[in-house]
């Protein structure tokens, strides 16, 4: 196993002026606002194959507290030492099975917006917003497809953008599903919509680049990096080693995840937050190799919060000892579905319900950084068009779910969450005066 590597944490989080100034450019130029701040914004065990047919599986075995405005009377010192806090919401993996894309299937293209309007108020809410793409995008007049080799429209990523998302994990045992083709057809969306991506590239050189959120609050900025990796790739080929972020999951080998949160922090992350998809779908518990790789990644002492995806289940949220404080690192294994075509009629029940990872970040002024974990249960009712709605707000029920359904689902994701994490039942409040995704240029451009 990788010997620890620590990054020196008494370093400023506030960052130079020229990455100030470039932030302020971007700002500028509509680089991606968070929908929180709309009036800125708009004023163990080997992986096995997975996502069978319409959903059927392939046989194989406390809530954030809103900080004060500062007073319009600091001064800049008093801004300066002020913590920077913030709040970012994460979601399970979207995986458009061709029943989910018939949903959003209109007369002259595709709508994915009305699937997701029960969670806007959670996503808008947040800060940051970050999901995870678990599908390319179809390349050029190529339809749409599903199991065994998935794409989406682009419609798809153009409406993750309208309903508040500020970026993807893209990094997936789909990613090469359509090939390189597929790769630039899915990340040409992202830039044509203005939201960030992490885990595949189009180029060596855009594999090397760190993908970043800014947050802004007075004078001070925070780097957020986040970085993006997959066990494999379904035995798909991958063109180049640089396309898709891997590592090793057979041999529980989180080095490659490591060495790239510590690239992060030499290039002056602030908070590092690593999505991690792997290992064994349709398990609740956790594998062996699952929790080597992340406890592995919170002894390094260079990841602030870990996001876990594959399983399409939901998954304990624990805190790891380790952490870049010391005090822990807090890790979601498995953050379930957020929107596929899964449930109790083709797989394992609890297919039909994801969560929502609800953070609150603070970062003092001299670099220290804190995490306070929340949850929200959400679930994809496939009966009345895909709709994904937080299950705390439908304990009555709604489209074709009964209060009783509502609770089964909820217990289900209660269970597998734990006791660690609190559950929030409300959406997110933002508490940073700007947050926004810092995007790279295309290649090329």
């Amino acid at each position: 196993m990788p010997q620890p590597v620590r990054h020196a944490h008494a370093r400023p989080a506030t960052v130079a002026l020229a990455l100030a100034a470039a932030i302020a450019v971007a700002a500028g130029a509509a680089v991606g606002f968070s929908a929180g701040n709309a009036a800125d914004a708009r004023a163990g065990a080997a992986p096995v194959v997975e996502d069978a047919p319409n959903g059927e599986p392939t046989p194989s075995s406390p809530a954030p507290t809103a900080s004060s405005a500062p007073s319009p009377s600091a001064t800049p010192t008093e801004e300066a030492e002020r913590d920077v806090r913030f709040t970012l919401v994460a979601g399970g993996d979207v995986l458009t099975h061709m029943p989910v894309n018939d949903s959003a299937a209109t007369e002259d293209g595709y709508d994915f917006t009305p699937l997701f309007a029960g969670l806007r108020p959670y996503l808008e809410g947040a800060d940051l917003a970050i999901c995870h793409l678990e599908v390319p995008v179809s390349p050029g007049d190529t339809p749409p497809s599903g199991y065994p080799v998935f794409s989406a429209p682009s419609a798809l990523v153009r409406d993750l953008k309208e309903v508040g998302w500020d970026g993807c994990s893209t990094a997936s045992n789909h990613s090469v599903d359509k090939g390189v083709a597929g790769v630039e057809s899915t990340l040409a969306a992202f830039d044509a919509n203005l939201l960030q991506h992490a885990g595949t590239a189009r180029t060596e050189d855009e594999s090397e680049q760190v993908a970043y959120y800014a947050v802004q609050d007075g004078d001070r900025t925070v780097k957020v990096a986040h970085l993006s990796f997959a066990y494999g790739t379904n035995g798909m080929p991958v063109s180049q080693p640089w396309e898709v972020d891997l590592f090793d999951a057979d041999d529980a080998d989180a080095s490659p995840i490591i060495d790239a949160a510590q690239r992060a922090r030499d290039d002056g992350a602030d908070v590092v937050i690593a999505s991690v998809h792997c290992c064994v779908e349709y398990r609740t518990e956790p594998t062996d190799a699952q929790r080597s790789l992340a406890t592995q990644i919170a002894e390094s002492g260079l990841v602030d919060l870990y996001i876990g995806h594959h399983a399409h289940v939901p998954q304990p949220i624990e805190l790891l000892p380790g952490g870049p404080s010391g005090e822990g690192m807090w890790t979601a294994f498995g953050l379930g579905n957020l929107l596929s075509n899964q449930d109790s009629w083709c797989c394992a029940p609890e297919t039909a319900n994801g969560v929502l990872l609800d953070a609150t970040f603070t970062v003092t002024p001299d670099g220290a950084v804190s995490v306070d974990a929340g949850w929200v249960a959400t679930t994809v009712d496939r009966r009345d068009g895909h709709s994904v709605r937080a299950l705390a707000d439908i304990a009555d029920g709604a489209g074709t779910l009964s209060a009783a359904d509502v609770a089964a689902r909820h217990a289900l994701v209660r269970d597998a969450v734990g006791d660690q994490p609190t559950e929030v039942t409300e959406p997110p409040a933002s508490l940073a005066e700007h947050a926004f995704a810092l995007l790279r240029p295309a290649p090329g451009a």
